[in-house]
């Protein structure tokens, strides 16, 4: 008969925890962004129609304003933002070009599918300076995509509309499918919103973009389905860690 001296509480065996992989690709791409020169800011996630839309040159009319579409809250009195570019009206209203600010956060839209979810990370870059043009635009897109991927990738520029870009365009990238994904919007920005902002449209001009996170993940993880990142399926999670 065994003694109270042979008995033994079961060994515990601690795995560490780890950092959400949309977490470490949202890290990773600021990281890139900032060895460009631009500089983090941050803003609220719960915005005022003014910065949301108005001062972004989103007219009362525009579809992305219905109920539909958008999360309101408190009457609509505010909104859970769509976008992370009220960040930067905030910033460009507080100082003087030459302007690059990034900023990367959640943003909300009534959508849910594969490819789309009702809250997703977007990182929003904007650069304002003296004879700031197109090629611009795209040569910067190119190097971005580069730095993330760390290879050249096939892309697709395709003519969009974005009120508070003109001209816009939409970017796709060659999935390992063989499919076009869309993984973020770009244009040069509207002298609209650049007045908004104070700064005399006239002397400066300027680029944005804007980059889906998990759509990033997808592409460098290869999951097909954005529902996944969000299931807390530690199965899932662990083989990124």
């Amino acid at each position: 008969m065994s003694s109270l001296k042979d008995i033994h509480p079961p060994e515990l065996i601690l795995d560490s925890g780890g950092k959400h992989p949309i977490n470490k690709i949202k890290s990773y791409i600021m990281d890139i962004l900032s060895s460009f020169g631009f500089q983090i800011i941050d803003g609220p996630e719960i915005e005022t129609e003014e910065f949301n839309f108005d001062m972004l040159n989103i007219k009362k009319s525009h579809p992305a304003r219905q109920m539909h579409d958008t999360f309101y809250v408190q009457d609509k009195q505010f909104v859970l933002r769509t976008h992370t570019s009220p960040v930067q009206i905030r910033g460009m209203l507080n100082n003087k070009p030459p302007i690059a600010f990034i900023s990367g956060g959640k943003v909300y839209r009534k959508d849910d599918d594969a490819t789309h979810l009702p809250m997703f990370h977007q990182i929003e870059g904007i650069y304002i300076d003296e004879d700031v043009n197109f090629a611009n635009l795209k040569d910067l897109i190119y190097k971005i995509i580069y730095a993330i991927f760390d290879e050249e990738k096939e892309l697709r520029f395709r003519p969009s509309f974005f009120p508070f870009t003109e001209p816009s365009a939409e970017v796709d990238i060659m999935s390992e499918t063989g499919d076009w994904l869309e993984i973020l919007g770009c244009g040069i920005v509207n002298p609209i919103v650049i007045d908004n902002c104070n700064i005399d449209a006239q002397k400066y001009s300027g680029l944005a973009f804007g980059l889906g996170v998990e759509r990033i993940a997808m592409l460098k993880y290869g999951v097909n389905d954005i529902r996944e990142f969000y299931k807390s399926n530690l199965d899932f999670l662990e083989q990124f860690k």
